[in-house]
């Protein structure tokens, strides 16, 4: 009988020390959130890199006076032991002037509001005139042929799908007319293109965004307009022939170099995993680059400055990487890894955040085949600490800076907030400080600080 009781004694002690582990990291969650939301600091980083310093085109002299911020606050927090700047080269293309574009139709005319795209030729001060022709998709372009679409300016208005619940899906389906626009139509004798806006909100607002032309196709001058804008444009053309002048002074400088800022927690035992957490310091040029991706800096930021409050010893090496040149050609992002394979490291996670700083709902991630399903079944084992947040954790993307990881082996995950209203301020003037929510920020930077602390304690 002494036996069984002390046998039963033993159990319970066993099994009460695992529930004190287990509860041990629940309160550890539990702080990382209660210090992101009573002391967390990034919506004043944020707000000084949107009001104070703007838009962030990368090779621009703001983007520059970001990563010099962001390195400083970085080098100012206790615990991190290194912070540096890892230099890219980047494309430099300036907009110039204000675009104008006026629709002449009917005895009347009509100014519409545009943006240039990125990488963009311009027009000059003389402009180009010329008949609009409406197409919903880069297939239709083969259908008309050169006999339809020559010495014309091609309007593309295909709309991102209002059913599907993730935006993000939408834009997907119809951001290639935006990127590959322009050397399409050019093909078949186009002098310039007008390309609906990528949301799916309807208003007075163009976005921008980057285009890229193909190798021996001639550039031609490639504009967004505002989906208000292209709804008139389109119900122009149901009624009348339609001519549209542009006029931009957007080009396209030689490349020049900028730079990444790399901040790192050395770890104490498995110091040779990295675990990684990051957004892209560049944005577009016509707002303060707030959610797209300000809102990622100052996420990554803010995980450093939760371990760094409570002095957390991390057992992997923790990075926050500040990418540079992720809206234009990902120079940043491909240069942090090649420098990374070239030392043999090994990121056993990386997390972006790059979808603005609203409401968290949760994470997807990725790997290569041979090591997705393991990895998967691992970072799930952490619902148990999640779920009190309401942070889902399944397939999905991981993000653009870090997709060049990939062949590490590691997993790439991506942060999810609630992506509704993401696209009535991505690539516009919008997108500025007072559009981002404080406390939804502040949740951001704590989801991803707990899946941080969850991996760096439990492995994958």
């Amino acid at each position: 009988m002494q036996k069984l009781l002390l046998s039963f004694l033993f159990v319970c002690i066993i099994s009460s020390k695992g529930i004190y582990a287990q509860n041990e990291h629940a309160f550890k969650v539990k702080d990382f959130y209660e210090y992101s939301l009573d002391h967390g600091q990034c919506h004043q980083w944020l707000q000084y890199l949107s009001d104070s310093i703007g838009g962030r085109l990368a090779g621009s002299q703001n983007a520059l006076d970001a990563v010099d911020y962001t390195f400083e606050v970085l080098a100012s927090m206790p615990g991190v032991d290194t912070v540096y700047k890892q230099e890219c080269t980047v494309p430099r293309w300036e907009r110039g002037a204000k675009e104008f574009v006026e629709i002449i139709y009917g005895g009347t005319s009509l100014a519409l509001n545009a943006l240039s795209l990125g990488n963009s030729i311009g027009t000059g001060d003389k402009g180009i005139q010329a008949p609009v022709i409406e197409v919903f998709g880069l297939d239709t372009l083969e259908l008309l042929g050169r006999k339809n679409i020559e010495g014309k300016i091609v309007f593309f208005n295909r709309p991102m799908s209002q059913t599907r619940i993730n935006t993000g899906y939408a834009y997907g389906e119809a951001v290639d007319q935006r990127v590959h626009g322009a050397s399409r139509a050019s093909k078949y004798g186009a002098v310039a293109v007008l390309v609906r806006s990528m949301t799916t909100k309807h208003d007075d607002l163009p976005h921008t965004g980057v285009q890229s032309y193909q190798e021996g196709v001639e550039p031609i001058p490639s504009i967004a307009i505002s989906t208000n804008d292209a709804n008139k444009l389109h119900n122009a053309l149901e009624s009348y022939p339609v001519e549209a002048y542009v006029r931009n002074y957007a080009r396209l400088l030689p490349d020049t170099i900028s730079y990444n800022v790399v901040a790192e927690i050395r770890g104490t035992t498995h110091a040779d995993e990295i675990i990684l957490v990051g957004g892209h310091l560049d944005s577009w040029d016509v707002g303060g680059g707030a959610h797209d991706d300000g809102s990622g800096c100052v996420h990554s930021m803010q995980v450093f400055a939760n371990f760094s409050a409570i002095d957390y010893k991390p057992k992997r090496t923790l990075r926050c990487v500040l990418f540079m040149n992720e809206e234009n050609g990902l120079g940043g992002g491909k240069k942090y890894a090649e420098e990374s394979n070239r030392k043999g490291e090994f990121h056993l996670a990386a997390i972006e955040s790059d979808s603005g700083g609203f409401t968290p709902r949760g994470f997807t991630c990725t790997a290569t085949a041979e090591v997705f399903p393991k990895y998967l079944a691992n970072l799930q084992e952490f619902s148990e600490f999640l779920d009190p947040y309401d942070l889902y954790l399944k397939p999905g993307g991981g993000g653009a800076d870090i997709g060049p990881l990939k062949s590490q082996n590691g997993l790439l995950i991506g942060f999810k907030p609630d992506g509704q209203r993401y696209f009535d301020f991505h690539h516009t003037a919008a997108d500025v400080y007072k559009n981002v929510n404080e406390r939804e920020l502040k949740l951001g930077a704590a989801s991803i600080t707990s899946l941080v602390y969850l991996i760096d304690q439990f492995g994958l």
